[in-house]
């Protein structure tokens, strides 16, 4: 990719929505050579290919933004994974690697999580909110919504509290690999990130195939074989972990971060959750409707097709973008604007049919206990004025770089 094409997809990242509203304003598809595809950006449109997996598949979901260096790809080569994982797959072999997932995140296990995941949310607000009274500062991305997803997460699938930060940052590693341009040290140093956290993952299995426990890493392990425990059988579920821990808390971090940015850019909204707590949940549904965290995935069509009235070949790349469905005054009045007191419509932040989010409700509940927590505690909550929002360039997990807030 050249320098020209590199400094427009970044521009894209840091904020699609002009991108989404001329592609909605245009009749048929809009192509968008930043990102190699097809913008599927009318809700509408967005919702047809989700509901037909046949014709638009995901194999190429994650499709990387930028090529590693071959040094960067020979690094990888000594980690574990790069097996289909949920988000990747179709059909029969879909079904299959989303099963113990959809298991492992039923209500019931939310439901048993949520008292841990409330003592680690007044835990780390305490960190840094002391009493809550006089002046105060946090940067509340490092402090707070970078923690607390992967010590939830991690929760769920077993993994010691002190593998829960190397787990993260090679999560957040990843994603830099895939979705952004770094020179070749830099590629090489993420890669070596990565292949750690694949490392204690595979240790994880290797334990838990020897030692059951009541976790998901046990019941994935089970739902991969009942025999002996191949080294195919090991790249396969350090792959399927890796991506179930990376959904699990690179997007529910994004969704913390661009909810309180939202509420704070709009005191009188801020003030009235304050005010009127049961509006909590109502309040999470529009933040994520209004800035959606999971922007969009990729698909690619498996035959000719019409798509908009846009004749579109087999193998055609397509970029279905939640956050422009989101934004479609078609769907939701007053689309642009960020409103609590609206009456919540299904929006696709999380996704829609056969790969609707199976996270989400964990997702929510790691939300409105932090709504609860800062509600209550830091009132008078804001934007520090003299640091600046930077949004993160990708168009996967769109959150502030860094949140700095005063009291």
């Amino acid at each position: 990719m050249d320098r020209e094409l590199h400094a427009g997809l970044d521009a894209l990242q840091r904020d699609p929505y002009p991108a989404y509203t001329r592609a909605r304003q245009t009749e048929g598809l809009t192509h968008l050579a930043e990102l190699d595809s097809w913008l599927v950006a009318r809700d509408a449109d967005v919702r047809e290919v989700l509901r037909r997996p046949e014709d638009f598949s995901s194999s190429v979901a994650l499709r990387p933004d930028v090529l590693s260096a071959p040094a960067a790809l020979a690094v990888l080569g000594g980690g574990f994974g790069g097996r289909p994982v949920v988000v990747t797959a179709d059909g029969a072999q879909h079904q299959r690697l989303r099963a113990p997932i959809v298991r492992g995140l039923s209500p019931a296990r939310v439901a048993a999580v949520l008292p841990y995941a409330a003592e680690r949310v007044a835990a780390l607000v305490d960190a840094f909110a002391k009493d809550g009274h006089g002046d105060g500062h946090v940067e509340l991305m490092s402090a707070y919504a970078r923690r607390l997803p992967g010590e939830v997460v991690g929760r769920i699938l077993g993994l010691d509290p002190a593998d829960v930060p190397g787990v993260v940052h090679g999560g957040h590693r990843a994603e830099e690999l895939l979705f952004r341009p770094l020179e070749e040290d830099e590629q090489i140093a993420a890669a070596e990130d990565v292949v750690a956290m694949q490392h204690t993952l595979d240790r994880y299995v290797c334990e838990r195939y020897d030692q059951p426990r009541e976790d998901l890493c046990s019941e994935l392990i089970a739902s991969v074989t009942d025999g002996p425990l191949t080294l195919e059988h090991r790249h396969q579920l350090v792959a399927h972990l890796q991506n179930l821990l990376i959904a699990g808390h690179l997007t529910t971090t994004a969704l913390i971060g661009t909810t309180v940015l939202h509420l704070l850019r709009h005191p009188d909204q801020w003030e009235l959750l304050c005010a009127e707590p049961a509006r909590i949940p109502a309040a999470i549904e529009e933040a994520a409707r209004y800035d959606t965290a999971l922007q969009g995935f990729r698909r690619i069509t498996t035959r000719p097709l019409v798509l908009a009235g846009t004749e579109l070949p087999a193998g055609a790349a397509l970029f279905v973008a939640f956050g422009a469905a989101n934004r479609d005054e078609g769907r939701h009045a007053r689309a642009g604007t960020f409103d609590i007191t609206r009456t919540p419509s299904r929006h696709l932040a999380f996704g829609f049919g056969v790969h609707s989010c199976p996270g989400s409700q964990l997702a929510r509940e790691q939300l409105r206990l932090t709504l609860e927590e800062l509600t209550s505690r830091l009132p008078g909550l804001r934007l520090a004025r003299d640091r600046p929002v930077t949004m993160r360039p990708t168009m996967i997990h769109r959150s502030p770089y860094a949140l700095h807030l005063d009291w």
